[in-house]
């Protein structure tokens, strides 16, 4: 039984970010004598820090108010609206223009991968109260992305050679009907120009908050024979599994569901960021990845939780990420060591932290582009002035004028947030096509 602070959280938190679980969160993964701690209660169920405090008693007060519904909405709206729902350009820079009209529905920031959403896979088994597309999920339709023209995505994907990989995601598409995802893979597998899609992902959580998915629902076998059609294409398929933490892999039905994916000749490759009250210690990340290796499983990224919603609650500076990742590192084989991190999705690319050193005099982070929106700058390493208070990428500075050319601000044509849409697409032209 919760106490009434906590219910109240949940009241008042849960009317701003989205809130959802299942009774498999609640009765195989979270320990409820040790709640509120308990890190999967922590991230499936709303926390009172997780909004300021100003929001927090605006929308406590409005609760005790009864305040109109329309004025409600309003409220929650306006406090949304400062949490930052779309980072690194999502609704603005990395939607593909085709003919002058945005394509819905779907993300192409990087030459090779198009991230497609499926309008039927925008929920998900549980919500993880950390998120960085809560948006998705709080019934603002402006707030969304969608599509279910499977011949939008085809003509899409005919017309760009250089994309390799198709990423589904959501919400999380392994919430559709096997039959309803099929249409979508069937028509990218039919489609004789599309030979250069190599590699299909799904962006999933189900893994780990609904293993039942691949073993015992009711068309668990139909979904498992559609991923033996994907294989048999000749295409890589993998299973993007977010697991934030060693006890999601603990339970009979999960590692069940891990052997059945595998049998189909998926991949399954393991990605999280690295969220106080979660998983903010290396022996934790440390027996994730010994876990999903002995499953085979391939640890792939661990991230640093993005600046949208519940950040300030959930974030951890990137000094302490990096100590936390070099150690868990340090302690697992090479077969482990597959894994990448820590790594910021920001918006000129995912930041790679290499570590902190003492240059000329100056202590500085590493740093380095694994994928950018601009590919010659990739893999490339810079340096920025040593913050041990930062959190996120913007927060840093060039240490030199020649790591200046490395920060976004300093390219040519970059626009801020307050710049116009014809700016923005000035400064990106591979997204306009």
């Amino acid at each position: 039984m919760l106490d009434e602070s906590l219910r109240e959280a949940i009241q008042v938190v849960g009317r701003v970010l989205p809130f959802r679980t299942n009774r498999y969160v609640m009765d195989e993964l979270i320990d409820w004598s040790r709640v509120p701690d308990d890190p999967i209660y922590q991230l499936t169920f709303p926390q009172a820090g997780m909004l300021e405090e100003g929001h927090y008693r605006a929308v406590q007060q409005a609760l005790s108010d009864g305040l109109d519904p329309k004025q409600l909405k309003q409220l929650l709206a306006d406090i949304r609206s400062e949490l930052n729902p779309h980072p690194a350009g999502q609704q603005t820079d990395n939607v593909p223009v085709v003919d002058g009209v945005p394509l819905p529905g779907a993300q192409h920031k990087y030459h090779q991968t198009l991230l497609f959403f499926p309008s039927q896979g925008q929920t998900c088994h549980a919500y993880c109260s950390f998120c960085f597309r809560w948006a998705q999920f709080v019934g603002d339709s402006s707030l969304r992305f969608r599509n279910n023209d499977s011949s939008q995505l085809t003509d899409y994907l005919a017309a760009h050679p250089e994309t390799t990989d198709l990423l589904f995601t959501g919400g999380d598409p392994m919430v559709m009907k096997a039959s309803v995802f099929g249409k979508y893979v069937d028509a990218v597998l039919a489609d004789p120009r599309l030979d250069h899609v190599q590699t299909i992902r799904i962006g999933t959580k189900s893994v780990a908050y609904w293993p039942q998915r691949y073993v015992s629902d009711e068309d668990a076998d139909d979904l498992l024979r559609l991923f033996d059609r994907i294989v048999a294409s000749g295409r890589t398929l993998a299973l993007m599994g977010h697991y934030s933490h060693p006890v999601e892999l603990s339970t009979a039905v999960a590692q069940q569901a891990v052997a059945r994916i595998r049998a189909t000749g998926a991949n399954i490759r393991m990605q999280s960021p690295l969220i106080r009250h979660v998983n903010d210690d290396a022996s934790l990340w440390q027996d994730l990845w010994q876990q999903g290796v002995r499953l085979g499983c391939v640890p792939y990224y661990m991230f640093v939780e993005r600046d949208t919603g519940a950040r300030n609650y959930f974030e951890v500076p990137l000094t302490e990420c990096w100590d936390i990742f070099r150690e868990a590192y340090a302690g697992v084989s090479g077969i482990a060591r597959t894994v990448r991190g820590p790594s910021m999705s920001a918006w000129p690319g995912k930041v790679h932290v290499l570590g902190v050193r003492d240059v000329g005099g100056q202590t500085a982070f590493v740093l380095e582009y694994l994928q950018c929106r601009r590919p010659e700058l990739v893999r490339q390493p810079f340096f920025a002035v040593y913050d041990p208070s930062a959190t996120w990428f913007d927060q840093l500075q060039p240490l030199t004028p020649a790591d200046a050319a490395m920060f976004p601000q300093n390219w040519p044509g970059h626009s801020d947030a307050t710049a116009g849409e014809d700016q923005r697409e000035a400064a990106l032209p591979l997204l306009v096509v």
